[in-house]
């Protein structure tokens, strides 16, 4: 009798912590392998590590990382929750989602790489209701041959 793995979908809470977007990286890539996931992992991995750089280096309190393997073969959702409700330029609607980061820059290039690498992206901002903690919720949608 053949068994079915049941999607993926894996939440990881990171303390504040300059460790924690390198811990992230390596939870993505152990637990896509584990699934058998490994053609969504380059995509994946450097979505979860832009996404938890800017929550570390932009927000004050701790951030999560959430891997769902969603219903449609070849789909995978990488998102990062933070504290601060505010919304990165790169994600806000009136955001120009083409602009190039200077070539001289030292930043500025994450976003542009997640959303050269993601299918779709977006934004939900949750407010504090009852055990919600409130912030952002940050996403960003990767397609892969989905044959792991």
């Amino acid at each position: 009798m053949a068994t079915v793995s049941p999607p993926c979908n894996y939440t990881l809470q990171l303390p504040r912590d300059p460790r924690s977007p390198g811990i992230g990286r390596a939870t993505v890539r152990t637990v896509l392998a584990a699934r058998g996931l490994g053609e969504a992992i380059p995509a994946a991995e450097l979505v979860a590590s832009e996404l938890l750089t800017n929550a570390h280096q932009h927000t004050n309190g701790p951030y999560a990382l959430r891997i769902v393997q969603l219903g449609e073969l070849g789909r995978l959702r990488v998102a990062v929750w933070d504290t601060d409700p505010r919304v990165p330029p790169g994600f806000r609607a009136d955001g120009d989602p083409v602009s190039v980061p200077p070539v001289d820059g030292e930043r500025g290039r994450g976003l542009h790489l997640v959303r050269a690498c993601a299918d779709a992206l977006g934004v939900s901002v949750l407010r504090e209701l009852g055990a919600s903690k409130g912030g952002k919720l940050l996403w960003a949608e990767c397609q892969w041959s989905g044959l792991g």
